[in-house]
This record gives C-alpha cells, sequence and structure tokens, in this order.
C-alpha cells in the first residue's frame, strides 16, 4: 500500500451538459478534544470506502496538517455525511465546493 492516501471520492460527470458542477468537499479540522482512534471510528463508520487504518491515516494527517478533506461529491451526500461527523462531535470546516 503507498504511502498517500486519497479519500474516497464520488466520480463525477463534468462534460458540458451536466448540471454537476464542482464536487462538494467535507473537511475535518483538527482539536483538542477527539483521540485518533475516536477520529479513525467515526470516518470508517461514515464515510464509505475509508477502512479504520484509513482512518487512523486521515487523523494522522489532520492532526499534523489541521485539517484534511475526507469526502467530496454530490452536494447531498456531502451534507449527510458532514451532519453524521458533527453528531460524533468531529470539528469540521463549513461545506465548499472544491
Amino acid at each position: 500500500m503507498s504511502g498517500t492516501l486519497t479519500p474516497p471520492q464520488e466520480r463525477l460527470d463534468r462534460g458540458h451538459d451536466t448540471d454537476l458542477g464542482r464536487p462538494w468537499l467535507v473537511i475535518v479540522l483538527n482539536d483538542d478534544h477527539n483521540t485518533f482512534e475516536g477520529v479513525a471510528a467515526a470516518l470508517s463508520a461514515i464515510i464509505p470506502g475509508v477502512s479504520y487504518d484509513d482512518g487512523m491515516r486521515l487523523a494522522n494527517r489532520i492532526h499534523n496538517s489541521g485539517q484534511a478533506v475526507v469526502w467530496s461529491g454530490l452536494r447531498e451526500q456531502a451534507e449527510l455525511y458532514f451532519e453524521q461527523l458533527r453528531e460524533r462531535r468531529l470539528t469540521l470546516a463549513p461545506l465548499e465546493q472544491s
């Protein structure tokens, strides 16, 4: 496995005749109250395709960089993941488009 973790993403058609636009980003921020294990457990439970080990790598990136994009895709799905992660007490940046 490579040392670089790319968060799971929905594949979006950005052709000229689509209304999908740019993907929405779910960004987790570093904080002082969540443990690495708690972040990894939340990410692996909520974000499709993220294992606990992937979650630990993302938690490390969040800790070292101050934030990490944990998912990108359609707005409705981004809103759902945002709310579910917030319910687990993760600190999140406001949703934004890439």
